[in-house]
């Protein structure tokens, strides 16, 4: 999976008007604090306020603020917002090489994975909020240890490790 720049900035963007206690801002004066042009702010902000996540005041003090509280906007909202989910619907057509569908449509071996993979990070995203992020990570000491089917050295000295079990890749598939 790659982040890209607008999933990058876009978040960096809603974090500041997180940061900033419900008071707007303007493009420039996010701009100026993240380092970047007026414009990319402009086109970043105008999906955020599509997807619901900000909301621009008009006027002579006006500027942009979150549309809810941090602690109601997940990682996984955003990310959802300004790119494409991991595994999309098309997924399979996108990897068809040079027919209309994969070979491998009727027997695949790898879409299970990447189905258990997709339920797993979308789960991870979904449970942390800008709040979670703007405290400093005070609540993501656990995100930093999440592991898969007590990968972990000692699982038994650890109570705040987030665990996912897999399951047989003949029960994921949907």
């Amino acid at each position: 999976m790659k982040v890209t720049a607008i999933e990058e900035y876009g978040l960096r963007c809603l974090l500041l008007l997180a940061r900033n206690g419900g008071e707007s801002m303007t493009l420039s004066e996010i701009g100026v604090k993240e380092g970047l042009s007026v414009p990319y702010v402009s086109k970043l902000l105008m999906i955020l306020r599509k997807a619901g996540l900000v909301k621009a005041d008009r006027g002579r003090n006006g500027g942009y603020l979150l549309a809810s509280a941090p602690q109601r906007v997940t990682l996984g909202e955003v990310m959802n917002s300004l790119g494409e989910p991991l595994l999309s619907s098309g997924h399979c057509k996108r990897y068809s090489g040079e027919r209309d569908s994969c070979v491998h449509s009727a027997d695949c071996s790898i879409r299970s994975v990447w189905r258990s993979f997709d339920r797993i990070f979308s789960s991870l995203l979904e449970s942390i909020t800008l709040a979670d992020l703007v405290s400093g990570g005070d609540r993501l000491g656990a995100f930093g240890d999440f592991r898969l089917n007590g990968s972990a050295s000692n699982p038994q000295q650890r109570d705040d490790v987030a665990e996912v079990p897999l399951r047989n890749a003949n029960t994921l598939a949907t």
